[in-house]
C-alpha cells in the first residue's frame, strides 16, 4: 500500500512538473497567431509559410509572388533526406550500424590514421574532423573523397557539405552491387511511398548532389515531416524503425544541438566545439558568429519548445518540426535578416519574442 502511495504521489509531481514547463510560454494555435508568423516571414521576403497539426495543413499562405506549385531551393534544408536514408540502409542491414566506419566501404581511407576511424554518426553529425569544404559548392563525390583530416574524430563541429558527398560515394558503392543508384534509393525506400514529388534535385558527376540539391514545393516538404513526426509510420505501415529515427535526434559532445543531419533546440548553455567555417557571409546576425554557430551554441531559445527540431538551409529554408505540439511547419525564402525565435515566437504565441505571457 506504502509502495502504491509512493508511485502515486511520484506521478503527481511529474505531471505538476511537466504543467510548469509546458507554462512557460502560452501556446495559442490561431489564425491570428499564424497570421502574425506569415507576416513576420512575408516582411523578410518569405515566399511560403505551412502549418500542419496531426495530418491536416491548418494554415497554408504564399507569399511575394510565389505560390502553390512553384517549387523552391531547400538547400542545406536537402541534408536532413541523408540522414534518413542512413536510417533506411541500417534497416536494410546495407550498413551495420551508425558507428560502422566508413572506411570499410570507402577502403582508400584505411591507410589515414584519422579518416579511417570516422564513423557515419561522426560524418552525418559534422563531427568527422574532415575539412568540410566551402558551404554552397560542394565538390562532386569523386572530389569529397580526397579531403583531408584536421580535427580528430569527434573532437570538434564543422559545417559544410563535403561529409555528404563522401556519404553519397559511400552508399554508391554499397548500391552498386544492386545495380540501383543514390537517389533510386531514396526514392524507393521513403520518397515515393510517402508521396513526395521532388521537382528537380542538381547532381555532379551523374550523382545527386546530397548538402543542398533537392527543390521542392511546400506541400511536399511537409510530407517529410509529418513522416518523421509520426516516427516512421505512413498510412499506417512502418517505413523505417523509430528507434532508428530517434537516434538522428541525438546531439554529439562537441555539438548537443546538432544530430545527424537535423539542428535541435537541446541545449541554450553556449557550450558548443565549433570550428568556425571561413569565406562564408555572416547571415546578418549583428554580431561574430555565423548562424550555425550562433545555434549550435545557443539553441533557438529556452521559450521555443526543446523537442522541436528542424532541416534548415540558406535565405531560411525551414522545416520544423515540434512532436509535443503535433506540429510540422514549413518556411521557405528568399535571403534577408531572420531570427527562426522570432517568427517561431510570433506563429504560435501571436506575439513578438520576450513580449511575456
Amino acid at each position: 500500500m506504502r509502495t502504491a502511495v509512493f508511485l502515486f504521489l511520484i506521478a503527481l509531481c511529474m505531471i505538476a512538473a511537466g504543467c510548469s514547463v509546458r507554462a512557460q510560454t502560452k501556446i495559442d494555435l490561431n489564425s491570428d497567431s499564424f497570421k502574425a508568423g506569415a507576416q513576420y516571414s512575408s516582411e523578410n521576403r518569405g515566399l511560403s509559410v505551412m502549418v500542419m497539426k496531426g495530418d491536416k495543413i491548418i494554415f497554408e499562405e504564399y507569399q511575394n509572388g510565389h505560390s502553390e506549385d512553384t517549387p523552391w531551393m531547400l538547400a542545406s534544408g536537402t541534408k536532413s533526406f541523408s540522414g534518413v536514408m542512413l536510417a533506411a540502409a541500417i534497416e536494410d542491414k546495407l550498413i551495420s550500424g551508425f558507428d560502422e566506419r566508413v572506411s570499410d566501404t570507402i577502403t582508400e581511407w584505411k591507410s589515414d590514421a584519422r579518416r579511417s576511424k570516422i564513423t557515419y554518426r561522426q560524418l552525418l553529425s559534422l563531427t568527422s574532423g574532415l575539412e568540410v569544404g566551402p558551404n554552397g559548392r560542394p565538390p562532386a563525390y569523386s572530389a569529397a573523397v580526397k579531403y583531408v583530416s584536421h580535427f580528430e574524430p569527434g573532437e570538434k563541429f564543422e559545417y559544410g557539405p563535403v561529409p555528404f558527398q563522401v556519404f553519397g560515394e559511400a552508399m554508391r558503392r554499397k548500391l552498386a552491387p544492386k545495380k540501383e543508384g543514390v537517389l533510386d534509393y531514396l526514392k524507393r525506400r521513403i520518397l515515393d511511398p510517402i508521396g513526395l514529388k521532388v521537382a528537380l534535385w542538381n547532381t555532379q558527376e551523374g550523382q545527386p548532389n546530397l548538402p543542398s540539391g533537392a527543390f521542392l514545393a511546400a506541400r511536399e516538404w511537409v510530407k517529410f515531416g509529418s513522416f518523421l513526426k509520426s516516427g516512421g509510420k505512413w498510412n499506417g505501415k512502418q517505413l523505417i524503425k523509430k528507434p532508428l529515427l530517434d537516434e538522428l535526434l541525438l546531439g554529439s559532445k562537441a555539438n548537443p544541438n546538432y544530430g545527424i543531419t537535423f539542428w535541435l533546440n537541446r541545449s541554450n548553455s553556449g557550450k558548443a566545439d565549433v570550428a568556425e567555417t571561413k569565406g562564408r557571409l555572416r547571415e546578418l546576425l549583428g554580431d561574430d558568429e555565423t548562424g550555425t554557430t550562433a545555434m549550435s551554441k545557443h539553441g533557438l531559445g529556452k521559450d521555443i519548445a526543446s523537442d522541436l527540431y528542424m532541416a534548415a538551409g540558406a535565405a531560411n529554408q525551414r522545416l520544423y518540426i515540434i512532436p509535443s505540439l503535433d506540429l510540422v511547419i514549413v518556411r521557405q525564402g528568399r535571403f534577408s535578416r531572420w531570427d527562426d525565435r522570432e517568427f517561431l515566437n510570433r506563429l504560435l504565441t501571436g506575439r513578438p519574442s520576450g513580449s511575456g505571457p
